[in-house]
């Protein structure tokens, strides 16, 4: 169960600086496209939000703490922190980077949750999956260029 908690964690800190590096670009991009990116970056970030409750729920239902604090998260996260204003479309490739990082936690979890049989974990972390794909897709087809 400890090594299953540990990788909720760190998926909880992979969402909150995905949220965080997301909301950054959100406030911060320019260009001709700008409302297309500005949208774009919101959205991601609105979902993100809703995802870190729900990750911590998760963990204290395995009767473990949700970590909470940014030093914390710093430690945990696999998501490279931001302090540089890149182009619209290289923020959208490194959110794209970033959603993959995601993908991995969740995966990972999700493999020790079905070693563990914790099946109310593995249908939540089915469905986050999910979403994050559906996400990638989005950002994916985003960066194509005819």
């Amino acid at each position: 169960m400890e090594k299953l908690v540990e990788l909720m964690k760190r998926l909880l800190a992979d969402v909150v600086a995905y949220k965080i590096k997301t909301q950054y670009y959100h406030w911060n991009v320019e260009g001709p496209d700008f409302k297309q990116y500005h949208d774009l970056f919101g959205d991601v970030y609105t979902a993100a939000d809703g995802d870190i409750d729900a990750v911590a729920e998760h963990i204290r239902a395995l009767d473990a703490y949700a970590p909470g604090s940014l030093k914390r998260f710093a430690e945990l996260t696999n998501i490279k922190d931001e302090d540089t204003i890149p182009a619209a479309l290289e923020m959208v490739n490194r959110t794209y980077q970033d959603n993959q990082k995601i993908i991995a936690s969740a995966k990972a979890a999700h493999a020790s949750a079905e070693e563990l049989g914790q099946y109310g974990i593995i249908n939540f972390l089915e469905g986050l999956i999910d979403a994050y794909e559906k996400q990638a897709w989005m950002l994916r087809a985003t960066t194509k260029r005819s």
